[in-house]
């Protein structure tokens, strides 16, 4: 049963040293707050699971919480490389990571076969590319109707999927608008899921029918952490912050400038200064 909870309730009641977890966004409704509050509470050798790891994924490498990553591009979107996974990839800093490398099209079947409680994956896929030569987990079946040559990968199962959306209702359902990206299925496969909602209203009944609303079955936690996506944007109440992704590639460049920051604006912080962050994107937009 879905139980409305605190983000650090609900972080510290779902994730634990070890799990394979997924933080999935895609160009906006990123999870970032409660990334930061997994941050803070110190997780250590998780798999980090996502499509497109960008600033989140840089924090949580860059500070060691990472044993693994699962993607299918990494990157800081419009602005270039994370560099604290190049560092952690290229020197072991602050420890050595595994790499598993996919296509988007590879990681969305991954997905929607673990939605399914399926084994794996099978679809036309990777042909031309080199990244079964580097990716044991990319294999090949044969069709037994077709005999057509099919690439093959495992489902992904998160221990645990953290998402943002807009709107959860007093039952725990929870409403997703805007670009969904992988969101539905990276619950739907997890073992538990925890959202982060910019409100609670009483009800949907006032909405279009066809929108993507989660039944309360399939999520754990609910938390209320207006603002909880920034810097990425949340459909109908902010903006990208396109300076903040600037900035970081600064930030991230250096190992010491990165540590002084994740100290004063992630540690030292709380979910209830995300409010605050997007004031100004509320007021332009």
């Amino acid at each position: 049963m879905v139980k409305f909870l605190p983000l650090e309730q609900a972080v510290a009641e779902n994730l634990n040293n070890g799990n394979s977890v997924a933080f999935e966004g895609f160009t906006h409704l990123i999870p970032t707050a409660a990334a930061h509050e997994a941050i803070r509470q110190g997780f250590s050798d998780l798999t980090l699971i996502r499509m497109t790891p960008d600033l989140i994924y840089d924090q949580m490498i860059g500070m060691g919480m990472a044993k693994k990553i699962i993607f299918s591009y990494v990157g800081n979107p419009g602005v270039g490389l994370l560099r604290r996974v190049r560092d952690a990839i290229e020197n072991g800093f602050p420890r050595p990571i595994e790499v598993e490398e996919h296509s988007h099209a590879g990681m969305a079947n991954a997905y929607e076969a673990g939605a399914a409680g399926l084994p794996c994956a099978m679809f036309r896929g990777y042909r031309g590319a080199g990244l079964a030569e580097v990716n044991p987990n990319i294999k090949s079946v044969t069709c037994p109707f077709t005999g057509e040559v099919l690439a093959a990968v495992p489902s992904i199962r998160p221990d645990v999927t953290f998402i943002h959306a807009q709107k959860a209702d007093r039952k725990g359902n929870v409403l997703v608008e805007g670009i969904i990206g992988i969101q539905k299925e990276a619950v739907l496969a997890a073992r538990r899921a925890v959202v982060t909602v910019e409100e609670v209203v009483d009800n949907f009944d006032d909405l279009h029918p066809n929108l993507t609303v989660l039944p309360r079955w399939t999520i754990a936690a609910i938390s209320v952490v207006p603002g909880g996506s920034h810097p990425s944007y949340a459909h109908g109440y902010y903006g990208r912050d396109n300076a903040a992704y600037l900035e970081w590639d600064e930030i991230a460049a250096d190992r010491e400038k990165f540590q002084a920051w994740m100290q004063a604006n992630v540690i030292e912080k709380s979910a209830d200064d995300f409010a605050g962050r997007v004031e100004h994107l509320r007021k332009a937009a």
